[in-house]
């Protein structure tokens, strides 16, 4: 290629990866091809990164190489349509033979255990555990095959092997006892072993495959922010109903009241007040009139107005949302399991010290030196079976996440329980987490009593009649009281409506509005404004023709949880940061009342996950916690995301662990959660080492020479069992903590 090409990066789909391990084969396989200049797989978004050069590049050669390593690449059109059916095929086909799995080995695990004397056991044992070995397992064999191909070994490799080796020597057994018997030794069978061990795994991985499969679902509703059709006006003022797909820049389009708007653009005609929250998180409208800016996916009010294209496509603003948020979602590395880790160094070390075992027998062990060898190669693969190894990590994140639901804390991710107790840095969104999310009266100060009880009518009737979003509050603080009929109603855009009532005149509205009418503010009535206004409250001044009556203040209140969650915090030595796109006066009130002491106000989306990837850069482990659509994108690029309950569909499929109460009061107890479930995982892998440790050389037959005494397979399979019951109590212990 020339330097003066250009190259292009796209992202493709990729079906049929288990493991880690199986993204580096695919990984490699693409880098290998000559037209790609590099390829960068994400297993957590079953999707590989290439760059190449549009004029040399050939996807369906990729598609070739992937397919020849048992692998699939989907190229052309309605790619991530081709992912998604795939994902659904597959979870259901793996939800089916979970289900059948476990359904076979409840018998065998009964029979093996309390019926193992019973005529034809052994034969039944077999019948039963064939379907699940040779059938429902049979990908575990498959993705060993592909994983000794190209040299490694991972949890799929320990699985196939010591259930193969289980369920082949108790064939062996079942047939031809015999061979035993004549050699004082019990023909034991581990039907139920092999079988449990990959009911076991298949259920850890059909929650895990849940658990990613949602990771979607957010940018759907993202996308779902968009109407598929619009009203278009021709030059003519004709109006045509045309999909979205064919608006182009400088159409003139309509948006009615409750309508989405659908692309980027500028008002031309009429007014109204659009939710925008869904980019600044601010729970106020915002009034629109001609010549103001608006932006795709936000909520049109009350009235409707002509807007002209100025942005369409993947352009407008909340194409770019969307698209940073799958950016962000697939840039996270895949955590390589540490069970996979573990397992790539475990299985040759098992397989050489079983072989080794086998040769020793072979040579110095006499006459019985092939059968004890043979009995010592299999005895150390079943005590090698990850049955313990397997459920240390599945049972205390299980036990864990039922522990955060009964508190409260919906743990959609099992990465983020493990994640959470090294956060360093938490930020928080202001509007819907901190504080309330939507306006209400904090505070009323009246002239004096007479007129309160004169005119409270007067100023209900006002509001309920005005279209701006804080009249709502108004209307709500005065329930109760019995509204005026009023007489005559004006708007008056930017600063309120004035009406008359009782036979004279009334405004509700802005200071400017009361100054442009001449009306006398007296001091009680300032000084009380300057008071609300200097703690960042909104003020609505109602008044007559000649002076000012009452000043109402409005603001988005506290949270009752929020400075005790955020002192906790900060005790624990976690950084807390609020970002807000709010106003920076209206955010040094908050953060003053809850005790925050890093600030950062006026931020847009890509400003909060720039700020994210600005902290991740400096080493920390950070954590957002938000509720709204302007929070997805920086909840999508944090280590551990966290949603508020109440808080948008969006926040909540982005985010990793959603607080059903919103209170967070909850953040402090996930951590503390967090940190007890990771200590869990870490006792439960230590026993389970500490098994295998003594286990394997005993299997081995190192005490033969020195004590005469020999690994029976059968002790073996319930020293195996036991194991796995220590683990399983250990991770139960988690259930009657506190946190």
């Amino acid at each position: 290629m020339t330097t003066m090409e250009q190259t292009v990066k796209k992202s493709f789909p990729v079906t049929g990866m288990s493991c880690a391990a199986c993204a580096g084969s695919v990984e490699s396989m693409l880098q290998a091809q000559p037209d790609i200049i590099s390829a960068a797989v994400n297993f957590a978004s079953s999707s590989v990164l290439v760059e190449y050069t549009p004029g040399n590049a050939h996807p369906d050669e990729w598609k070739k190489a992937i397919q020849s390593v048992g692998y699939d690449l989907l190229t052309g059109d309605n790619m991530e349509t081709g992912l998604e059916d795939h994902q659904r095929a597959h979870y259901a086909q793996l939800k089916q033979r979970t289900v059948w799995a476990v359904a076979f080995s409840i018998p065998l695990v009964v029979i093996g255990m309390f019926f193992m004397d019973m005529p034809y056991g052994n034969w039944i044992m077999w019948a039963l555990s064939t379907p699940v070995v040779l059938v429902l397992g049979r990908h575990f064999f498959i993705n060993a095959w592909k994983q000794a191909k190209n040299g490694k070994a991972n949890m799929d490799t320990l699985v196939a092997l010591s259930t193969g080796i289980a369920y082949v020597f108790s064939i062996f057994n079942t047939l031809n006892p015999a061979f035993w018997h004549s050699r004082g030794l019990h023909p034991h069978v581990y039907f139920e072993a092999a079988a449990v061990v990959i009911a076991f795994i298949l259920l850890g991985k059909l929650l895990e495959e849940r658990a990613k499969a949602s990771t979607s679902s957010a940018i759907k509703k993202l996308m779902g922010l968009q109407p598929n059709t619009v009203i278009r006006i021709g030059e003519n003022g004709q109006e045509s109903v045309v999909a979205l797909s064919e608006v182009q820049v400088g159409d003139v389009l309509l948006v009615k009241p409750g309508e989405q708007v659908p692309v980027d653009g500028q008002l031309i005609g009429g007014k109204s007040y659009v939710d925008e929250s869904m980019i600044t998180g601010e729970p106020v409208a915002v009034a629109k009139e001609p010549g103001s800016e608006v932006f795709a996916g936000t909520l049109n009010q009350k009235g409707s107005f002509r807007l002209k294209a100025s942005q369409v496509g993947g352009a407008t603003l909340l194409a770019q949302i969307i698209r940073k948020v799958q950016e962000a979602q697939g840039s996270k590395a895949p955590v390589q399991k540490l069970v996979d880790k573990v397992a790539g160094i475990f299985v040759p070390v098992v397989i050489g010290i079983a072989l080794l075992a086998f040769a020793a027998w072979l040579i110095w062990g006499g006459a019985n030196g092939l059968t004890q060898g043979l009995m010592a190669l299999v005895t150390v693969l079943v005590i090698a079976c990850p049955c313990a190894l397997g459920l240390a990590t599945p049972t205390a994140i299980m036990v864990g996440m039922g522990k955060g639901a009964e508190n409260g804390i919906l743990i959609k991710d099992a990465e983020s329980l493990e994640k959470a107790y090294r956060i360093q840095a938490l930020i928080l969104d202001k509007t819907g987490t901190i504080t309330e999310g939507k306006p209400a009266v904090t505070g009323e100060a009246w002239l004096s009593e007479e007129d309160r009880l004169m005119y409270s009518g007067a100023l209900l009737a006002l509001e309920r009649e005005s279209e701006h979003p804080l009249a709502e509050a108004v209307v709500k603080h005065m329930y109760g009281i019995t509204p005026e009929k009023l007489q005559q109603f004006d708007s008056i855009t930017g600063r309120g409506v004035k009406g008359r009532a009782l036979g004279k005149g009334f405004f509700a509205g802005n200071q400017q509005l009361l100054e442009e009418n001449d009306i006398r503010i007296d001091a009680p009535l300032k000084v009380q404004s300057e008071t609300w206004l200097n703690a960042a409250y909104t003020v609505i001044w109602f008044a007559d023709e000649q002076k000012a009556l009452a000043v109402i203040a409005i603001a988005d209140t506290i949270k009752s949880g929020s400075a005790d969650a955020i002192r906790k915090l900060q005790d624990m030595g976690i950084e807390v940061w609020m970002l807000t796109g709010d106003n920076a006066r209206t955010a040094a009130a908050v953060a003053a009342e809850t005790g925050i002491r890093h600030v950062k106000a006026g931020l847009m989306p890509g400003d909060k996950s720039g700020f994210v990837k600005e902290l991740q850069k400096q080493g920390k482990v950070v954590a957002m916690v938000g509720d709204g659509i302007n929070d997805s994108e920086a909840l999508a690029q944090a280590d551990v995301s966290i949603a508020m309950g109440k808080g948008t569909d969006i926040a909540m499929d982005v985010a990793m662990m959603t607080l059903i109460s919103s209170d967070l009061r909850q953040i402090p107890k996930a951590i503390r959660l967090s940190r007890k479930t990771v200590r869990t995982i870490r006792q439960n892998l230590f026993w389970a080492f500490i098994y295998n440790v003594i286990g394997i050389p005993v299997a081995a037959g190192v005490l033969i020479p020195v004590m005469d005494f020999s690994l029976d397979p059968m002790l073996a399979g319930a020293a195996m069992a036991l194991s796995s019951v220590s683990v399983v109590s250990n991770s139960l212990r988690l259930k009657l903590s506190n946190i």
